[in-house]
Parts: C-alpha cells; structure tokens; sequence
C-alpha cells in the first residue's frame, strides 16, 4: 500500500483513471516519476488553457515572488489587484462595451457560483432557480442543487432543493417548455430568480447551445424579471472560441461565472461579474480569506495583456468545440458510467 491509498480519502477521483505519480509538465505534457510522457489533454479539467509551465506568465509569477510582494491580502486593496482589474477592464470590458463590477470570490469556482445564487435571490426576493438537465455548476450544496448528475448529488447527503430543472438545448424545444413553465399558472414551478446555465455543457457531454437558444433565454429572462447568469468557469477564457462564450450570441447576461484558467497559470482564482445595479451585497455579506491572493492576480495579467492579443486560436477552438461536440455527446454519457463505477471500486 502506497502513501497515497494509505492516508488519502478515497474520495480521490481522477488518480483512479490514471495510477501514475505525476511530477513535471510543461505546455501540454505531462511526465511521471518514472519520465514517462502524457498528453494532458483534460487540461486539468480546463483549468490550464495556456500550458503547463507556460514560460511568460511562469516568468511574472516569479518576478512577484522574487521582490517580497504581498501574498494574501483579504480584499484589502493591493498593486497586483490594482493592475489585474486595470488590464481586465481595458483589455475584456471596455473593447466589448460591457460594463461589470467584479467580485473577487474564495479561490474555487463552486464559490462563485454560491455568490451568484445568493445575489440573484437576494436582488429578485424570490428563491427559485432554473437551471437545465447535464448541468455541472459545482460541489458545494447550493452548487450541487443545481447539477444534474446523479452520483454528484447523492453526496450531498441532504435535500437539494430550491431549484428547478428544464432540459437543455437540442433534447426538444425547450424555449417553448421553459415559456410555458413560466406563464401557466397551473405549472407548478416558482418564478425563480435567475436562470443558470453553461453555454457549452462540459460535464453533460461537450453539448453546445445554439446562438438562437442562448438569445431565446435572454429574451425569456428579459420578458419575466429574471437574471441571466452564464456559468463560464470551464468554457470561458477563451476556451470556446471568444473570451467570453456568450460573445458568438451577441448576448450580455447579469452575471457571469469564472474561475478556472482566469489565473492563467493553474492557481486557485474565481470572479463573479455582476452588473453595477445588481452589486447589492453589504461589506463582507459573501467572504472568504483566500478572496484576494494577489499570486494570483499576478499571473492573471499576462494572459490579458499578452496572449490574448492573439485571438486566432480562440476562433480555432470555437469550430473544435462544434466538430466535436457530436462525437463526445455519443460517448461521454459511457464514459462518465464506466469511470463511476470504476471509481466506486
């Protein structure tokens, strides 16, 4: 028995697929104790769209760290933050006229999405949520309540509820249920106050929405009071063919989700866009002690300031996405059951 069957919960997950011990990378391969060489094509489940080690953005984390910057710093106010949400809003926002205040979330994802929830409610007064069938929004209970796999939500351990599922995009014309589900007063579903989604579905299956699906929601939203908030965790980042998945359907949600590759180097970072008259939370209404890692903010500048300026292979991973997406929605639903059952071994 090795260290890690030893003392590690068996929880673990991904290590089950691949029984080796990592110990460097670099751009996209990935080499274990015993120099054998991988190709992380799972980009650490999205979380490193420039490369393992990628020299530019590894080059200013160690210039920061070399000239004793501040680390941590709550959400006090601090140079590398200063400089990150200056380049954000000069090189994201402004080029494409939107206009978002920026919450700096703990440093997951699922963080994120719990500060999007609570704003949505808190801002419409009502509790339900809409979210759609192969949704992946997180781990966390109000996270989980909104995902729809199965074995995910039975580690909950508790009712997950507040929520109401609509199937996603290409199952049937879902535009026509979710209106009816909205107008009928005998549906039997709350008006929520938000509805969530992922434009492109990673965990249900490499699943594109469709542009006019995606304008369909923001009109249904628009028609009814209810907030839009786009999940752009993992398709973000450039990773769907524009910094902003949304982009191609010529939408501006309420608020977007990012976490992931927003730090640009694999390091534990998560923001929630909100729009300003949406920004109602008191000080210190939704924390946390890692909210302000300016590590992270370091790193996060040089992918704005640098690769994005080259957006070529952003427009390349949006025809990808589209060549793949048939491909992987035949096969993903087997591979997610074979890796479950392998993993409950």
């Amino acid at each position: 028995m090795n260290i890690f069957e030893k003392r590690e919960s068996v929880v673990r997950s991904y290590c089950r697929k691949y029984p080796v011990v990592f110990k460097k990378a670099l751009n996209a391969e990935m080499f274990s104790e015993d120099g054998e060489r991988y190709v992380d094509f799972l980009a650490v489940a999205g979380s490193m769209n420039y490369g393992h080690n990628n020299p530019e953005i590894k080059k200013a984390v160690l210039d920061y760290l070399a000239d004793d910057n501040i680390i941590n710093a709550l959400d006090m106010y601090t140079s590398a933050k200063e400089e990150f949400l200056t380049e954000f809003e000069r090189l994201i926002l402004s080029p494409r006229k939107l206009d978002y205040k920026v919450m700096c979330c703990g440093p997951t994802g699922t963080n994120a999405v719990e500060a999007a929830l609570k704003l949505a409610r808190k801002n419409k007064k009502r509790t339900n949520v809409i979210a759609f069938a192969g949704a992946f929004h997180g781990m966390s209970l109000g996270s989980l309540a909104l995902t729809t796999d199965k074995t995910s939500r039975e580690g909950g351990s508790v009712p997950l509820t507040n929520v109401s599922f609509v199937p996603y995009d290409g199952t049937f014309d879902s535009l026509a249920y979710l209106r009816w589900v909205l107008e009928d007063d005998h549906s039997g579903v709350d008006k929520p106050a938000a509805i969530i989604l992922e434009t492109v579905q990673a965990e249900g299956g490499i699943n594109p929405a469709s542009v006019e699906w995606l304008r369909g929601i923001r009109q249904i939203c628009d028609e009814n009071d209810i907030l839009m908030i786009v999940d752009d965790i993992q398709v973000g980042n450039g990773r769907a063919g524009y910094f902003f998945s949304f982009e191609r359907a010529g939408i501006v949600p309420d608020m977007v989700v990012m976490s992931k590759s927003i730090s640009g180097f694999g390091m534990p970072m998560a923001l929630l866009l909100i729009k300003p008259e949406l920004d109602i939370f008191r000080p210190a209404e939704h924390n946390g002690t890692f909210r302000g890692h300016s590590t992270c903010f370091s790193s996060g500048v040089q992918p704005l300031s640098d690769i994005l300026r080259n957006t070529s292979w952003m427009k390349k991973s949006d025809v990808r996405v589209r060549s793949l997406s048939s491909l992987f929605r035949k096969r993903s639903c087997q591979w997610m059951q074979d890796w479950y059952i392998e993993a409950s071994v």
